[in-house]
């Protein structure tokens, strides 16, 4: 042992005995500099030893940046790799997570479980750490794109998640017959390491990259969604009736009479809910009737354990994956106009003023009257709107929106009446559910038209209008009134809940909208969700907007399923389910079946405790299946927004500037599509950003570039395979 290694060890005993010693009190290395009588020129050699005793597993680093003896050896988590190299390590119970420089990976790979030791905590930053062991690999298969030389004798899969920094070796003999330019899966033989490359076996060509749907398949296969049914799910489903049976029908209440309409997408094929509606001068009695999937769908039969697993429909930009099969979803569970269906119906009394003060809950037979679209309601209403308007005399202008009469307005002329009273009543039940503080996020969504190769067309702006928010209005109160009947009942039950945020992300925020001139009440204790939507009102219409919004939202927790029923901060809600999508929803199809076992009196002590016992483990899958088609769903239509922009390079465009970074800024055009534009293609200037002002300021000019400023921009690259657009300034 050399006398400069001799002298390093004896320095790491001098140092552990002392944080041993029981007088010792946690202390920052600053503090340890002083005690010890460290000069500042030699604190970085304290660092190194201090360090040297993390990675020995003898101390630790608290979040506060203070050594004390190691109650650990290392800390256990998850992996989260960068595409730059360096990544985070998450750790259970843990606030934050730990920074992992490049360096300090260990060949780690993204999603791996990994022992870390957390090295120092330099004040106002994250703490970081050195992985020290790789415990098991996360990921086991991957996507890609396979890569080859006629002449060579292997190839490379060029990993489609951006977070796999390594490509990955293919032997000739592990090709599987892939060609250059094949979509393929690949199942990890070894991870490499030490400067040498991952090796992986090609298990399954999902198409050439220019083969159509190619694409979305790559994404379907990369959160692993089942995309097929098993045979015996099929033969199951084939041996499902195509119509309701006499048999069936017995026993539950005849709504056949009743006037009911469902309200769909013009393109929606599984149409679970209905709804009727009739007023009496005093009281709206309201109908919510939702199609009874749980009479075909028996629990733990090939279907329902299908359904669980799957826990959603997926709806991607090209197709959709569904939870059950079609004959079922599109067939006998779907509320088809014109036919009798089963149903579980929700009949409220609501007074004036929003109030539920009435309700059953019950089996039904129903048939729906009439199938209409979204479109179709609109239009309606907005051409009943014009008619009065021009009979009272009202009118000062003329009105030229219509040229001649509505043609659904003709079609439709029995129901008008009911669907005016609809709006009528949605009306109410908005203004009341404002006032107790319910939040709504106005962003702008957009649909991807795709042509008949699956080549984006167009992107149309999906706003919302009065039939949207007819039947989103109705299904809330359904849901609600649902939730807490079952809630008094006291019976095992799944609910969908939203935590309050916690206070440390609320206190951010409202640090951040203070450098804008805005502020909040109350959020010293647990902050009210009034709160939030006043704020949201107070920057509507504002260039602040589109940030603040979005800034709100990532300070709120994820709504989830639970056992108990804590309520939904985002709805203001002290009860709250899922109840009225069962044919693309689980925990719907689950609460179905529960609401059936107590209407007809079999909820009993055997039945009560097979409840309680599988509940939570439904509740905690179906929240992860739902955040994983959330995610593919985002991915398939950034992809499509980026191929679509592929054919538009070059173009010029009005765009607001909706984020600022140091690198650059990002910018949404009309369409939806955000692209950034960064630091080096802003060429009429040096620009840096000032974030105490969020501004990105032109050193020369002193231009200045704040959020939701309107500028010109230049399509210069979108990168399908990345999803990803850039812009540059065309000014």
């Amino acid at each position: 042992m050399t006398e400069k290694k001799e002298q390093f060890e004896r320095r790491k005993k001098v140092l552990y005995d002392m944080i041993c010693d029981k007088q010792y009190i946690p202390m920052k290395i600053k503090e340890i500099a002083i005690l010890l009588n460290v000069p500042k020129d030699s604190r970085e050699e304290l660092r190194k030893v201090l360090d040297a005793l993390v990675l020995d597993g003898k101390i630790e680093l608290t979040a506060k940046g203070k050594y004390r003896k190691a109650s650990a050896k290392f800390l256990e988590g998850t992996f989260i790799a960068h595409p730059r190299g360096f990544g985070f390590v998450e750790v259970d119970g843990r606030e934050s997570d730990i920074f992992i420089p490049e360096e300090a990976t260990a060949d780690a790979m993204h999603r791996d479980t990994v022992q870390v030791a957390i090295l120092q905590s330099k004040e106002g930053k994250r703490q970081e750490g050195k992985i020290v062991k790789i415990l098991e690999h996360g990921i086991r298969e991957l996507i890609g794109t396979y890569q080859c030389r006629p002449s060579a004798h292997y190839g490379f899969l060029l990993p489609d998640n951006k977070r796999i920094t390594k490509d990955i070796f293919i032997a000739q003999e592990n090709a599987g017959g892939a060609m250059d330019g094949h979509k393929v899966l690949v199942e990890l033989l070894s991870y490499g390491g030490h400067g040498k490359s991952p090796e992986g076996r090609v298990k399954e060509i999902i198409g050439h990259i220019n083969d159509p749907g190619t694409d979305i398949m790559s994404v379907v296969y990369e959160y692993g969604l089942p995309f097929e049914f098993s045979d015996r799910v099929m033969k199951q489903a084939e041996r499902t009736p195509a119509c309701v049976s006499e048999a069936d029908m017995q026993g539950r209440r005849d709504l056949r009479d009743v006037v009911m309409v469902t309200i769909d997408g013009e393109d929606a094929k599984d149409l679970d809910d209905a709804v009727s509606l009739s007023f009496d001068g005093t009281y709206y009695y309201l109908g919510v009737h939702i199609a009874d999937v749980t009479n075909y769908v028996q629990e733990n039969s090939a279907l329902d354990c299908e359904a669980r697993t799957r826990g959603t429909s997926v709806y991607l930009a090209d197709r959709v994956i569904p939870m059950l099969p079609h004959r079922l979803s599109n067939g006998i569970c779907s509320l088809n106009a014109g036919v009798d269906r089963l149903a579980m119906s929700c009949l409220m009394q609501i007074d004036c003023k929003g109030n539920v003060i009435d309700h059953e809950v019950t089996e039904s037979v129903i048939r729906v009257d009439r199938r209409m679209s979204y479109t179709q309601v609109k239009e309606i209403l907005e051409y009943a709107s014009h008619l009065r308007t021009e009979q009272d005399g009202s009118q000062k202008e003329q009105d030229t929106f219509w040229k001649e009469p509505c043609v659904f307005y003709e079609e439709c002329r029995a129901i008008i009446p009911m669907l005016e009273k609809m709006e009528e009543l949605m009306r109410i039940l908005r203004v009341k559910r404002k006032k107790r503080g319910a939040i709504d996020f106005n962003f702008p969504e957009a649909k991807v038209l795709l042509d008949e190769n699956r080549v984006p067309m167009e992107i149309v702006p999906q706003e919302p209008n009065t039939a949207t928010r007819i039947i989103e209005e109705f299904m809330l109160c359904a849901n609600e009134t649902v939730a807490e009947h079952f809630f008094w009942q006291e019976t095992p039950f799944l609910y969908r809940t939203h935590e309050a945020p916690d206070s440390e992300k609320i206190e951010q925020l409202a640090s951040f909208i203070a450098g804008f001139g805005y502020g909040m009440k109350g959020i010293s204790d647990e902050v009210h969700p009034k709160e939030l939507q006043k704020l949201l009102a107070r920057t509507a219409d504002t260039p602040q907007e589109l940030l603040i919004s979005r800034l709100t939202l990532r300070s709120m927790k994820q709504a989830r399923y639970t056992t108990e029923d804590t309520g939904h901060f985002g709805l203001a809600a002290q009860h709250y389910c899922h109840f009225t999508s069962p044919i693309r929803r689980y925990p719907d199809l689950q609460i179905h079946r529960i609401i059936k076992d107590v209407l007809r009196g079999r909820l009993r002590e055997e039945k009560t405790q097979h409840y309680t016992e599988i509940l939570p483990d439904i509740a905690e899958h179906c929240s992860k299946t739902e955040r994983r088609a959330d995610e593919a769903e985002r991915d398939t239509v950034k992809m499509k927004k980026a191929q679509y922009m592929m054919s538009h390079i070059g173009e010029e465009y009005d765009a607001v500037i909706t984020g600022l970074m140091s690198y650059g800024m990002y910018a949404e055009l009309p369409n939806t599509v955000e692209g950034l534009i960064h630091v080096t293609r802003m060429y009429d200037d040096r620009y840096y950003y000032r974030e105490e002002s969020y501004e990105m300021y032109g050193m020369d000019t002193g231009r200045i570039f704040r959020l939701g400023d309107t500028i010109r921009i230049r399509v210069t690259d979108a990168d399908k395979e990345a999803k990803t657009v850039d812009f540059e300034l065309a000014e």
